[in-house]
């Protein structure tokens, strides 16, 4: 309960209920949306790679399949969205349970090309399964619905967003500084160091993949609904790429870290979207620098130059 009064999450709500006033036009509304959506994926992902270290450069596939959980669902077989979205979690859990038994087994590269080889595998069933997903077309998805309520316009979205957003870094931040937490950053130091101590290894990484994995596919349901279409791309390899570097440039381990790399992984193509065939040469740049000055990430990195000078 501690994580509720921190002054940080005050702060984060604060900002995010103040936002809104500051918005020029729709147009930096739908950015907003889009960088709380990233966020949610990405807080997830960085209990799976901050906090245990299990890189994954697949993630984007859960997204996609919570995305096309919700489209089919809805569409094919008129279920509501909130049960669909509801359904499309379960299932990406029981999925993610049943892959990591076997991919977890692996470790550092060959972790990373097994996690790479899921988010191809996803990507190829969306696209040649016709029937069912539209295949490279993609397919169109009904407005969120909440009983007889229907969600629309930008800052009905950007409400629900926001709060999911607090919610995802409240769990993080309770996780982190709970006995699981301390548990999962020991298995991140030393696997073997971890498992001496009594921790259950295998356990503790099924269960934040799994976890992670949920966070994934309630943001690619709520990514469907916003959008109104999805494609196959969904699960790309680059949208799993712009996921990892969330959490690697904002900081690894660090929630309000990976919040600050998807403002930036997101929001930067936007500001650099006047210079037409070089916004990504910027992006890059940027990111590059980033790893190079500050390998620990953005946020733990001012945090511990705050610190040096303090004392």
């Amino acid at each position: 309960m501690k994580t509720f009064i921190r002054p940080s999450v005050l702060i984060v709500i604060f900002v995010l209920c103040m936002l809104p006033f500051a918005f020029p036009n729709a147009y930096i509304v739908d950015v907003a949306i889009r960088i709380c959506l990233a966020g949610i994926v990405a807080i997830g992902l960085n209990l799976l790679m901050g906090f245990a270290g299990q890189v994954s450069i697949g993630h984007a596939a859960f997204v996609a399949l919570g995305a096309y959980a919700s489209g089919v669902a809805t569409i094919r077989y008129g279920w509501s969205p909130l049960f669909a979205l509801a359904v499309g979690a379960v299932g990406v859990a029981v999925l993610a349970y049943l892959v990591a038994k076997p991919i977890l087994r692996l470790r550092d590269h060959t972790l990373t090309m097994a996690t790479l080889g899921l988010g191809i595998i996803v990507h190829m069933v969306l696209v040649n399964e016709v029937a069912w997903t539209g295949g490279p077309d993609g397919m169109a998805v009904g407005p969120m619905k909440i009983g007889d309520w229907v969600l629309k316009g930008e800052m009905s979205w950007y409400a629900l967003v926001a709060c999911l957003l607090v919610l995802a870094i409240v769990i993080s931040l309770n996780l982190f500084s709970s006995p699981a937490g301390r548990a999962l950053r020991a298995l991140h130091g030393s696997e073997v160091a971890a498992a001496v101590m009594g921790v259950n290894v295998p356990s503790f990484k099924v269960r934040v993949f799994v976890l992670s994995a949920v966070f994934a596919s309630i943001a690619g349901s709520l990514t469907a609904h916003y959008n109104s279409f999805i494609t196959p791309s969904l699960a790309g390899f680059m949208p799993s790429v712009e996921l990892a570097t969330m959490v690697v440039v904002g900081g690894m381990a660090s929630t309000f870290g990976v919040v600050l790399g998807a403002c930036l992984v997101v929001g930067l193509p936007q500001v650099f979207g006047g210079f037409e065939g070089f916004e990504m040469v910027f992006f890059g740049l940027a990111l590059m620098l980033t790893v190079i000055f500050m390998p620990k990430g953005i946020v733990p990195s001012f945090a511990q130059r705050f610190a040096k000078r303090k004392s």
